[in-house]
């Protein structure tokens, strides 16, 4: 029944094939609208009122029939491709054209089912009446993606005016609790979503019995998962082998319903188990094969107070739902199946334990996305690095799924790596962005890359088109920080744009530095501006302690239904009580003939000096420092080190060393006739306490102290050149 105007049939959908035109469509030139068209000689095999269930997906033109609905179209399952043109194929021209019209009117004015009458031709060449209810399936943009329904023989029903009258008000009622069972079914993603369903008001219930009982095959056993009534028929928990002389044991291993009418019929057939629930006083029973894709899942159990006659028109109805009911089960267990597999993948990607790192506090949050397997590519990461500095990442592989989440895991693990190994903020994230390229994938991915000295307070940051950070001060306020950045890991490779530029932050002692993915901001039909004004609402009328702060972010997404992937890292620097915190150390690579980089090398300095409490000091230091970074670069070839820390002992000292790749020593020496050299070390030497040179392997080590105070301290005055 696949027609292109209903459907919107999109490029490369799967083409439809048009039905051979039957011999005997010629008198038919317009489609048969009322009773009066029914065939005179009613076919006693159709008599039967078959009843078929169909899920007809829009977009593949795939059509899955169970062999009830087979048999109404009178086709055999062997010769059937799932192809809804081929089911369409059975109905001559006029009567085709007519349930299109009535399928694309439904989906165009916004229905949720649509229903009608039309005939079909067997193979004996006649035209035989059938009915078909469907229900229509859309996606968040309303447009209409699946139809689910039932489909029966309606010859022998519209063949007596009086019969059809009668069971007018029955078949709505059972086709009404066939539609809405089949369509929430259609929406259930796991076994405990099933069984919801079966056990809501309008479910299978509704059909009048008092109790179900849905026996699920596992590993030779039927458990047992029962509904209704304290102290039913059947006890929660129970298992039952498939040899038991019990009816849901037969109906699995036959795969044939059975129908108890009355307690008489109950007792007779299944004396050992009436013998366990005679006392409950049960009274019919239907138990229904769950068969998916030929193969025995389960058995479906309804239980009713008294004597009670199953009609053929119910037994049908009855088959048509237990059929749909196999389809939902399937696929909920191979959703649960695939959903444990990806997330134990993902948590195997993430980091199992967080270091604790000194002068900080940590929080980490990972929430998985609502649609989908549950798993993705976000990930965060904290790593160790030399010189007691950390590293804090975020990230975001494109994508939901398995692969996803392995590119993830590789890609934690090459940063981490090259973070490890001492590399800079900056080669890191290219480096990164290379590996990723290399790999066998068209995914990209974003990231923020921090690195922080909690001693110092010095925050380096690189973005590769991940979302700003966030900086929540010690009095509670917060705001999102701009940081320049690169374009996304492995496009920067691709279009050669790898020089991330880095930016230097200051982290005071008490403040909090937030990275997250877009999942915690995002939403969709709203503005990201304002994503970003509540998370700074959040932070600041949020719990103190992180992660009690955390857990409220990523509550916050579940309620608003979030269907993006979240992860959360907080980094609080601990305050410090009294002086300013001493003992650090600090390093920043200088490429030479590269002016970023010592802007970058300069504003380390300006961060560090003030916030280890260099005081009036301060602008000896940097005025010093950046002497000596200068005559490095000028002087030799290659780049220069520098390293800044602080010495602890009677008197406090600041010590820069800028170490470089030539072996030959500085010397001072009186500035020439243009004064254009010659000034830095006599610079150097009247700003500073003491200075020197060592020889550090292959080059040599250019360093100078300064004598700091605590606020309050006498400072002395620079001292004899050392």
């Amino acid at each position: 029944m696949r027609h292109g105007a209903a459907s919107g049939t999109r490029p490369g959908a799967t083409p439809r094939r048009e039905p051979v035109p039957a011999p005997s469509e010629e008198p038919e030139e317009e489609a048969a609208t009322c009773p009066e068209d029914w065939p005179a000689r009613p076919d006693p095999i159709l008599a039967m009122n078959r009843m078929g269930s169909f899920d007809w997906d829009l977009d593949s033109g795939r059509m899955h029939m169970d062999r009830q609905a087979l048999a109404v179209f009178g086709l055999r399952p062997e010769r059937f491709d799932d192809m809804a043109t081929t089911a369409s194929a059975q109905m001559p021209r006029a009567e085709r054209d007519r349930m299109a019209a009535l399928v694309k009117d439904a989906i165009t004015a916004g229905h949720e089912t649509y229903a009608g009458y039309f005939r079909i031709r067997r193979a004996d060449d006649s035209l035989r009446w059938t009915h078909t209810q469907g229900y229509i399936r859309r996606d968040a943009g309303g447009r209409a993606r699946r139809i689910f329904g039932i489909v029966r023989d309606a010859t022998q029903e519209l063949s007596d005016t009086t019969a059809r009258r009668e069971q007018a008000s029955e078949l709505r009622r059972r086709t009404t609790v066939v539609e809405r069972t089949t369509a929430a079914l259609a929406a259930a993603r796991t076994v405990a979503d099933v069984l919801d369903v079966l056990r809501e008001q309008d479910g299978l219930v509704r059909l009048g019995a008092d109790s179900l009982v849905v026996g699920l095959l596992e590993q030779g056993r039927i458990r047992l998962v029962p509904d209704g009534p304290t102290g039913g028929v059947i006890d929660a928990g129970r298992h039952t082998r498939l040899d038991d002389p019990y009816p849901m044991a037969d109906v699995v291993r036959t795969m044939r319903p059975v129908y108890l009418e009355d307690a008489e019929s109950f007792a007779a057939a299944y004396p050992e188990l009436w013998k366990q629930i005679a006392h409950l006083r049960p009274g019919a029973a239907a138990y229904l094969p769950l068969v998916a894709q030929g193969s025995p899942i389960g058995s479906l159990g309804l239980f009713y107070g008294g004597t009670h006659h199953f009609a053929p028109e119910e037994r049908n109805v009855l088959v048509a739902l237990g059929s749909s009911l196999a389809q939902s089960l399937q696929r909920a267990m191979l959703y649960e199946q695939e959903k444990d597999l990806a997330q134990g993948l993902q948590q195997a990607m993430l980091p199992r334990t967080i270091p604790d790192v000194p002068g900080a506090e940590v929080a980490v949050r990972y929430r998985a996305a609502s649609a989908g397997r549950d798993v993705g590519g976000d990930w965060y990461d904290l790593v160790p690095l030399p010189g007691g500095r950390t590293g804090a990442v975020i990230g975001d592989v494109q994508g939901h799924d398995t692969h996803a989440a392995a590119v993830m895991g590789q890609l934690r693990i090459a940063l981490r790596a090259y973070a490890a190994e001492g590399h800079p903020p900056a080669t890191v994230m290219a480096r990164t962005s290379l590996f990723l390229d290399e790999l066998d994938t068209d995914r990209f991915a974003t990231c923020l890359y921090a690195e922080a000295d909690l001693s110092t307070g010095v925050l380096q940051l690189v973005r590769a088109g991940h979302l700003d950070p966030f900086l929540m001060a010690p009095d509670g306020s917060a705001r999102r920080v701009p940081v320049p950045g690169g374009l996304p890991l492995g496009l920067s490779s691709q279009f050669g744009a790898l020089d991330y530029p880095v930016s230097t932050l200051e982290l005071d002692p008490g403040a909090t530095l937030l990275l997250c993915t877009d999942g915690l901001v995002e939403v969709p039909g709203a503005d990201l501006d304002d994503g970003f004004a509540k998370l700074a609402t959040q932070l600041r009328t949020g719990p103190r302690d992180l992660r009690l702060l955390a857990d409220l972010l990523t509550t916050a997404v579940e309620r608003r239904g979030g269907e993006d992937d979240v992860a959360v890292l907080l980094l609080r620097r601990r305050a410090t009580v009294g002086a300013p915190l001493y003992g650090g150390r600090l390093q920043q690579h200088v490429a030479p003939g590269d002016p970023r980089d010592l802007a970058e090398a300069r504003r380390m300095i300006r961060s560090a000096v003030r916030s280890w409490g260099a005081g009036s000091r301060s602008d000896d230091i940097e005025l010093a420092t950046d002497e000596l970074v200068v005559n490095a670069l000028t002087h030799t070839e290659g780049p220069a080190l520098v390293t800044l820390r602080v010495l602890t002992g009677a008197v406090r000292r600041l010590r820069v060393e800028v170490e470089d790749s030539s072996s030959a020593l500085p010397r001072r020496r009186e500035a020439d006739a243009e004064g254009q050299s010659g000034r830095g070390l006599m610079l150097v030497d009247l700003l500073a306490d003491a200075w020197g040179v060592e020889a550090r392997g292959a080059g040599k080590c250019v360093w100078c102290e300064f004598e700091v105070h605590r606020p309050g301290e006498e400072v002395a005055g620079p001292g004899p050149a050392g």
